[in-house]
C-alpha cells in the first residue's frame, strides 16, 4: 500500500507518537493517547482490514512501537497499551478474515496482511524486545496470588498472546531461501527467546501449580516453537549422530550421483555420428498418424523409443476441486546452536512439566474450559514428546499421564469424530483432514511407545504393555479404524503426508497384532454387529382409542349392565345435555364433519362403562345434527334410544388418527414398522488371516500404489511399509492377481529402469515377483492381459485364477446346484413356450413346471441370461404398481368430472370412464376426500334404483339383464369396501369392469356415428385396427401407429367431437401438445385387446345390417306366433354375434367347450353385454338351482372365467 494513501487522521496519529533520532526514541507528550486512538481505529477497521494495512505498510511497529517498548518500558501505563497494540497488530491473518477468501480482491488483502505480519516477526528477532518482555513477567511472576491485581493478570496474558502471535506467523520459504543447518527467522526468534531466558519463565508456568490457568497458552506457544522440528532428529543431535546424519547425507547423494551417470551415458549413446543439421526422416511402419498412413518421424532414431503421442500437446487442466491437497508443514533442520537448546528445553519439559501440563489440558478439555479446537495442541505434545522420549533414552515413567487405555479412546474418539466430519462438512473437509492428520500422529506414536515398552528389560513396563495391548486388540473399533481411515482416504483433501503416516501406523498396528497373536495362541476379541429389529407400534389407549376390537360375546355380556344404568338415566330428570358438547370447535374439520368422530365418542364412553355420559352425548348430538335422523328422531322414544345404543356399540366405526400418529405416518410413509439398529456384542476367536482379508480389496490397495508412485521421495522406511504390505496381500493370502493392473506395471517398469534401482532391492524384488506371477498366468488365461486393465476384487481373482465359471461350481452352501444338460434343456423348452403367453409370469411359470430339484426365482433368471436366452436381469423384473403424483390439471380434471356427474347413479364409475389419467379406484377416493369434494366414502356407493323394462325387449332378456346389473352392483361394493392391501387385486377388476363398460359405450357411440352417416369412417377405423393387430402378431413388437386419414370423409370423422369420443373410448392417444398431428394407437395395447375393439365397432355394424328384418310391433297386438317369431329372429342375432366373436378370437375356452351341449342357452348367455363375476360358491349353486326350476324359464347364468388383461405402466 502506498504511503501517500494514508488516511490523514492516521497518518497524524502515528506522527504523535515521537520520533527516532538515531538508536534514541523521543516520545512525543501525547504519545498514550495517540496509541489508544490506534487501538481505537483498529477496533472500527473495515472487512478489508484497511487501518492493519495502512500501519503495516507505514512499518509502525518497526519505526515506532518496538523502540517504545525497549526504551520506555518504565512507564506503566505506555508499556500497556503497546503491548495492547502491538498484540492487535500482530493477530493471525486467519482471524482477521475467518478464513482463507477465495475472492481475487479479498485473497489480495488477505496476502498483503500476512506480508506485514512476515515483517513483524522478522523485526522482533532480536534480544532486546524478548528481554523486556521476559523482565516484565517475570516480575509480575514473583508477585503472590494475594498481591497480583487483575491488571496484571492481564498483562501477564498480553504478554504470553503476543508471544504466540509472533511465532504463529508463517515462514516465507520463497523470500527467505534457507537451506537445512542454516537459521532462518523462526530460528533467530527462537534464538532470542533462549538468549532472553523467556524459556525458563515458560517452563516454570508449565510446572508450578499456582499457575494452572495458564496451561494452554504455554501449550501452544510450544508447539508453534517445535513447528518445523522432527522429534527423532532433534533427540539424535549431539557428537555421536553427527555422523549418522552425515552417513544418511551421502548415502543421499550417491543415489543422485548414480542416476546422473545414468542419464549422462544415455544422453552419449543418444547423440548420433550425423551433425545436427541432417536428422533425417523415418517411416514408422504399424503405427499410423491421424489419418490412415504410417507415421512420419522427423528426429533421430535415438529418439524414437522415447516418441509417444502425446508430445507436443498441452497437459490437462486439471480443476481447482480434483486438484491434490498440498503440503502446509514443512519439517527442516535448524542451525545447531538452536536444536541444542530445543534439545535441551525438550528434556527439562519431560522431566518436570510434560505429565503434569498434560493432566491439566486433559481435564480442561474434559470439563469444556478451553476454546474450540484446543485438543489439536494436546494431540500434537502427545505425539512429539512421545516420540523424543523413545529417541532420546527411553523412559515410560516421563509420559505416563497419556500412556494408558483412557488416552487411546479419546484420542480414537477425535479421530472419528474428524472423520465423519470430514465427509459431512466438505466446505471445511482441508481444515478437518489436518485435525484428523494430528490425531492419526498422535495415534501412532501411542502404538509405537507401547511397542517399544515390549523390549524394556524391566518385567513391570512388559506387563504394563501387555496389558495395554490386550485392551487395544480386544475392542473391535480399534481394529476396524484403519480400514475406515483408508475405505474413506481422499487426496483432494488429505495430503500426501497422511497417507504416508496412515501406512506406516498400520503396519506398525499389524506387527504389534500379528506378534501379540503368535504368543497368546488363541485371542478372543470383542464383535459387534447390528441387528435390525423391527418395532411394532405401540397402541397407547387401546381402550379408549378403540384399537383393540371387543368380541361379540364380550359386547353382549357388557351390554346388561350398561342397559340398567341407561335406563336409570333416562329416568332421571336432572340429566344435563348443555354439559356435553358433541363437537370441537377449535378443530379445522367443520363441524357438520364431525358427526362420526361423535358417534365414536359415544361408543368410547360405552366401551369405558360411561353410560350417563354416553346418553348425553347422543342426545347433545342429536340437537346439533337434526337432519338425517342419524342420532334419532326428536320424538324418539326411550326403548328405541337404547336400542340405538346398543347399535352404536357393537358397531363397527371407522376411527381416525391422532394428529401425532398422522404426523409420524407423513414421515414414514412407506414404512409399517419401525426399524432399530440394535448392537450385539459378542465375542469370537481372533484369526490373523481373516482379518488381513479385509485389506484384500482395491480401494486400499490404490491407496498404497499411490504412496509407491513417490518411492524415490520417500523414506526407505515407507517404502518397506508399502511393499510389506503389498506382500503380505500377494503372498500371505495369496491375492498377488490383485495387483495385476496396468498402472502398476507402468510403476514396475518405472523404477526397474531406474538408474539408481540398487537404492530399492526391497520394492525391485518384489516388482519381480509379481512379474512372474503375472506371466505365469498368462500363459494359462490369455485374457489376462484384458484383466490388466481394470482394478478387481476378490471374487474376480478367484475367477481369474481358478478358472471362470468357478464360483459357481463351488460347494458352498449358498449357492444353488449345478444345472444338467437334461435341466437346462427342460429349462429352454419351458422359457420357448412362455415367454410369448401375455399375463402371465414368464419365470413364475417355469418354476411351476421345473421337474428338478427345488430353484429360487434368482437362480432361475442368471441362469437363462448365462444361457444367451435373455440379454438382462431386468428383462424379468416384476412389474409394480407406479405411485404417479397427481399433477393441478388432473386434480382440476378430477373435480370438473365429479361436478359433473354428482348426481348420477354412480358418481365413481362414471369419474374412471372420463378420467384421462387412469387411475385406481381406491387413489381416486383418497384423492376426492383430500380435495373436500367428498366427506365420506359411502357418498360415492353406487346408488340402487330399480330400472324400468323398455317395451322393444323380451322379459327374459330384460331379467337377465337385471340379475346381472345387480350382481354388478354387489361387487361394486365389496370392492369398495376392500382393504389397501388388495389393491392390486382390486385394480385388475376395476380393469376388466371398466373395459367391459368401455365396450357398452364403444357399441352406443357408433351406433350414433352410423345414423350421422360416418359408416365409411367407422369400417375405416375397423381395418385399422385390425391391421395393427396382425401386425403386432407377426413383427413380436409393438409400437404407436399412427391413424393417417387419407380421404376428405375420414378428414372430418377425425374432427368430429363424436368420433374423437369414441376414439377416447377405445383407447387411442390423442396427438401431443405442439408435437403431434395424428391420433395415434398407443404400443400398450396388445393384439388380442385391438382386435376386441374392432369387434365391439363390427358388432354395431352387423346388428344393424340384421335390425330391418325385424319388424316393430306393438307390444298389445303381438300374438303367439308373432312372439315366437321374434324369439327365433333374436336366437338368430345371437348365434350371428357369437360367431362373430368366434372369428375375432374373443370366445372365452369355456364358452366354446359348453357350445355343442347348451347349444341356443349357450347363445342367449353370450347375448348379455355385462360380464357377470361370481365370486362365490353358493351364488352359483342358487343360479344353478334356479335354472333348474320347471317354472323359472330364465336361461342359466354360468359362472365366467375372468380374463385380467395387463397394461403397461403408463408413463404420465
Amino acid at each position: 500500500m502506498d504511503l501517500y494513501m494514508m488516511n490523514c487522521e492516521l497518518l497524524a496519529t502515528c506522527s504523535a507518537l515521537g520520533y527516532l533520532e538515531g538508536d534514541t526514541y523521543h516520545k512525543e507528550p501525547d504519545c498514550l493517547e495517540s496509541v489508544k486512538d490506534l487501538i481505537r481505529y483498529l477496533r472500527h477497521e473495515d472487512e478489508t482490514r484497511d487501518v492493519r494495512q495502512q500501519l503495516g505498510a507505514s512499518q509502525i511497529m518497526q519505526s515506532d512501537l518496538l523502540p517504545i517498548l525497549t526504551q520506555h518500558h518504565q512507564d506503566k501505563p505506555l508499556f500497556d497499551a503497546v503491548i495492547r497494540l502491538m498484540v492487535n497488530l500482530t493477530q493471525p491473518a486467519l482471524l482477521c478474515f475467518s478464513s482463507v477468501p477465495k475472492e481475487p480482491s479479498m485473497r489480495h488483502h488477505f496476502l498483503q496482511v500476512l506480508t506485514y505480519l512476515q515483517a513483524y516477526k522478522e523485526a522482533f528477532a532480536s534480544e532486546k524486545a524478548f528481554g523486556v518482555l521476559s523482565e516484565t513477567l517475570y516480575e509480575l511472576l514473583q508477585l503472590g496470588w494475594e498481591e497480583r491485581q487483575e491488571e496484571d493478570n492481564l498483562l501477564i496474558e498480553r504478554i504470553l498472546l503476543l508471544v504466540r502471535n509472533v511465532l504463529h506467523v508463517p515462514a516465507d520459504l520463497d523470500q527467505e531461501k534457507r537451506i537445512d543447518d542454516d537459521a532462518s527467522v523462526h530460528d533467530q526468534l527462537l534464538w532470542a527467546i533462549h538468549l532472553s531466558g523467556l524459556d525458563d519463565l515458560l517452563l516454570f508456568l508449565a510446572s508450578s501449580p499456582a499457575e494452572q490457568q495458564w496451561s494452554l497458552h504455554v501449550l501452544e506457544i510450544v508447539s508453534l516453537m517445535f513447528r518445523d522440528q522432527n522429534p527423532e532428529q532433534l533427540a539424535g543431535v549431539g557428537q555421536g549422530h553427527l555422523t549418522q546424519e552425515r552417513s544418511t547425507d551421502v548415502a543421499e547423494l550417491e543415489v543422485l550421483r548414480q542416476r546422473e551417470i545414468a542419464e549422462k551415458k544415455t544422453r552419449a549413446l543418444q547423440r548420433g555420428n550425423r551433425h545436427s543439421r541432417f536428422g533425417g526422416s523415418y517411416i514408422v511402419k504399424g503405427l499410423k498418424s491421424i489419418g490412415e498412413r504410417d507415421l512420419i518421424f522427423h528426429k533421430g532414431l535415438h529418439n524414437l523409443q522415447n516418441y509417444s503421442s502425446d508430445l507436443g500437446k498441452q497437459p490437462r487442466r486439471v480443476p481447482k476441486r480434483r486438484q491434490a491437497a498440498q503440503e502446509l508443514s514443512i519439517q527442516r533442520r535448524s542451525a545447531l546452536n538452536v536444536r541444542l537448546f530445543l534439545r535441551d528445553f525438550c528434556s527439562e519439559f519431560l522431566e518436570n512439566c510434560y505429565n503434569r501440563l498434560m493432566g491439566l489440558v486433559k481435564d480442561h478439555l474434559l470439563r469444556e474450559k478451553a476454546q474450540q479446537h484446543d485438543e489439536t495442541y494436546y494431540m500434537w505434545a502427545l505425539a512429539f514428546f512421545m516420540a523424543f522420549n523413545r529417541a532420546a533414552s527411553f523412559r515410560p515413567g516421563l509420559v505416563s499421564e497419556t500412556l494408558s487405555v483412557r488416552t487411546f479412546h479419546f484420542i480414537e474418539q477425535n479421530l472419528t469424530n474428524y472423520y465423519e466430519m470430514m465427509l459431512t462438512d466438505r466446505k471445511e473437509a482441508s481444515s478437518w483432514a489436518r485435525r484428523m492428520h494430528l490425531a492419526l500422529k498422535a495415534y501412532q506414536e501411542l502404538l509405537a511407545t507401547v511397542n517399544e515398552m515390549d523390549m524394556s528389560p524391566d518385567e513391570a513396563v512388559r506387563e504394563s504393555s501387555r496389558i495395554i495391548k490386550n485392551n487395544i486388540f480386544y475392542v473391535m473399533e480399534y481394529r476396524e479404524l484403519f480400514l475406515a481411515l483408508f475405505r474413506k482416504f481422499d487426496e483432494r483433501c488429505q495430503p500426501r503426508s497422511f497417507l504416508r503416516d496412515l501406512v506406516e501406523t498400520t503396519h506398525l498396528f499389524l506387527k504389534m497384532l500379528e506378534r501379540f497373536c503368535r504368543s497368546r495362541g488363541n485371542l478372543m476379541v470383542q464383535n459387534k454387529r447390528k441387528k435390525r429389529k423391527k418395532k411394532k407400534k405401540v397402541l397407547d389407549q387401546a381402550v379408549a382409542s378403540g384399537n383393540v376390537p371387543y368380541t361379540t360375546e364380550e359386547l353382549e355380556t357388557m351390554w346388561p349392565t350398561l342397559a340398567e344404568q341407561l335406563q336409570r338415566c333416562a329416568q332421571d330428570p336432572d340429566l344435563s345435555v348443555d354439559s356435553m358438547v358433541p363437537f370441537d370447535a377449535a378443530s379445522e374439520v367443520p363441524v357438520e364433519e364431525q358427526r362420526a368422530e361423535a358417534m365414536v365418542r359415544i361408543q368410547d364412553c360405552l366401551l369405558s362403562g360411561q353410560a350417563p355420559q354416553a346418553l348425553a352425548l347422543l342426545r347433545s348430538a342429536r340437537e346439533v345434527w337434526p337432519e338425517g335422523d342419524v342420532f334419532g328422531s326428536p320424538n324418539i322414544s326411550s326403548k328405541e334410544e337404547m336400542q340405538l345404543l346398543k347399535q352404536i356399540l357393537s358397531a363397527p366405526l371407522p376411527r381416525q388418527q391422532g394428529p401425532e400418529e398422522r404426523g409420524m405416518e407423513e414421515e414414514e410413509e412407506e414404512e409399517e414398522e419401525e426399524e432399530l439398529h440394535v448392537v450385539q456384542v459378542s465375542e469370537k476367536e481372533f484369526n490373523f488371516l481373516d482379518y488381513l482379508k479385509r485389506f484384500a480389496c482395491s480401494t486400499i490397495v490404490r491407496a498404497y500404489v499411490l504412496l509407491l508412485r513417490s518411492y524415490q521421495q520417500n523414506s526407505a522406511h515407507t517404502n518397506h511399509c508399502v511393499v510389506k504390505m503389498l506382500h503380505r496381500l500377494a503372498h500371505d493370502l495369496r491375492m498377488e492377481a490383485l495387483l495385476f493392473q496396468l498402472s502398476v506395471f507402468c510403476l514396475f517398469n518405472r523404477l526397474l529402469s531406474d538408474p539408481a534401482a540398487g537404492a530399492y532391492k526391497e520394492l525391485v524384488t518384489f516388482a519381480k515377483y509379481i512379474l512372474g506371477k503375472f506371466f505365469a498366468l498368462a500363459a494359462v488365461n490369455q485374457k489376462a492381459f484384458v484383466e490388466l486393465l481394470f482394478w478387481k476384487n476378490t471374487a474376480v481373482i478367484r475367477e481369474m485364477t481358478e478358472g471362470y465359471g468357478s464360483l459357481d461350481d463351488g460347494s458352498s452352501s449358498c449357492r444353488g446346484p449345478v444345472w444338467s444338460p437334461e435341466e437346462e434343456a427342460q429349462l429352454r423348452e419351458l422359457y420357448f413356450a412362455h415367454k410369448d403367453v401375455e399375463g402371465q409370469d414368464v419365470v413364475e411359470a417355469i418354476l411351476a413346471r421345473l421337474n428338478t430339484v427345488s430353484r429360487t426365482r434368482k437362480q432361475v433368471i442368471h441362469h437363462l441370461v448365462r444361457l444367451g436366452l435373455a440379454d438382462s436381469v431386468k428383462d424379468f423384473q416384476r412389474k409394480g404398481t407406479n405411485i404417479i403424483l397427481w399433477t393441478e390439471d388432473q386434480e382440476l380434471e378430477l373435480q370438473r368430472l365429479y361436478e359433473e356427474f354428482q348426481g348420477s347413479d354412480d358418481v365413481l364409475g362414471h369419474i374412471m370412464k372420463n378420467i384421462t389419467a387412469k387411475r385406481s379406484r381406491a387413489r381416486i377416493v383418497d384423492k376426492l376426500l383430500a380435495l373436500g369434494l367428498v366427506a365420506e366414502r359411502r357418498e360415492l356407493y353406487k346408488k340402487r334404483r330399480k330400472k324400468l323394462a323398455p317395451s322393444s325387449m323380451p322379459k327374459d332378456e330384460e331379467s337377465v339383464q337385471d340379475f346381472c346389473q345387480e350382481n354388478l352392483q354387489d361387487e361394486e361394493h365389496l370392492s369398495e369396501e376392500e382393504s389397501e392391501e388388495d389393491e392390486e387385486k382390486e385394480e385388475g377388476l376395476e380393469a376388466e369392469q371398466a373395459q367391459g363398460s368401455s365396450f357398452l359405450s364403444t357399441e352406443n357411440l357408433g351406433q350414433g356415428l352410423r345414423q350421422e352417416g360416418f359408416s365409411a369412417p367407422l369400417l375405416w377405423l375397423h381395418n385399422c385396427l385390425i391391421r395393427a393387430a396382425d401386425d403386432r402378431e407377426e413383427d413380436g413388437c409393438s409400437q404407436a401407429v399412427p391413424l393417417v386419414p387419407l380421404t376428405e370423409e375420414n378428414e372430418e370423422a377425425m374432427e368430429n367431437e363424436q368420433f374423437q369420443q369414441l376414439l377416447c373410448k377405445l383407447g387411442i392417444r390423442p396427438p401431443a401438445s405442439g408435437q403431434e398431428t395424428f391420433w395415434r394407437i398407443p404400443a400398450k395395447l396388445s393384439p388380442t385387446q385391438l382386435r376386441r375393439m374392432a369387434a365391439a365397432l363390427g358388432q354395431s355394424e352387423e346388428e344393424e345390417k340384421l335390425q330391418p328384418e325385424i319388424e316393430p310391433r306393438v307390444p298389445g297386438e303381438q300374438g303367439p306366433n308373432e312372439e315366437h317369431h321374434q324369439e327365433h329372429q333374436a336366437e338368430a342375432l345371437r348365434a350371428l354375434l357369437l360367431a362373430h366373436k368366434k372369428k375375432a378370437g374373443l370366445a372365452s375356452p369355456e364358452v366354446t367347450s359348453e357350445e355343442g351341449t347348451d347349444g341356443g342357452k349357450e347363445q342367449l348367455k353370450m347375448a348379455t353385454k355385462k360380464r357377470h363375476l361370481l365370486d362365490s360358491d353358493e351364488e352359483q349353486e342358487e343360479d344353478e338351482g334356479r335354472s333348474k326350476a320347471p317354472e323359472m324359464e330364465v336361461p342359466k347364468i354360468q359362472k365366467k372365467k375372468r380374463f385380467l388383461i395387463e397394461d403397461e405402466d403408463e408413463s404420465d
